[in-house]
């Protein structure tokens, strides 16, 4: 397995179980008020922190595991990261429409956090889901 296509599976549960950790503590902490209500602001800092050092740490040791290996990129990786990414990204504007909306209509701050909170989550597990469909299966 490809040191990218490792990466790949290690952000998307990153992504997922974050999201879902956020999502527990979201629901606990509204404790039968209506979610708007919620304190979510650092429960969403701290998640999305934590994503992205546990991103980095895995980055970090699937490097340099692929390192001691003797693994390196070539034109498949990159051409199956740039597909991936570009997968990815369009879910990130997705919630930057969505966003855009709810704050037009002037919803909650909370609904505006948590559709774009949801957009990137999206974002890295579809993009990662479609580099590791790639590596499986080959672009076409």
């Amino acid at each position: 397995m490809a040191f990218e296509e490792k990466q790949a599976w290690a952000l998307a549960v990153i992504a997922v179980v974050g999201y879902a950790v956020y999502l527990l503590i979201v629901l606990n902490g509204a404790d039968g008020r209506p979610l708007t209500e919620a304190p979510y602001v650092g429960a969403m800092l701290w998640t999305i922190g934590g994503g992205i050092v546990a991103g980095i740490v895995a980055g970090i040791w699937f490097g340099i595991a692929a390192r001691n290996d003797g693994l390196q990129s070539d034109e498949r990786d990159r051409e199956i990261s740039r597909f991936g990414d570009h997968v990815g990204q369009s879910f990130v504007v997705i919630g930057g429409v969505s966003a855009m909306v709810l704050a037009m209509v002037e919803a909650p701050y909370f609904w505006i956090a948590n559709v774009l909170y949801l957009s990137f989550v999206l974002s890295a597990v579809l993009g990662s889901l479609t580099r590791i469909a790639a590596y499986r299966r080959g672009l076409q």
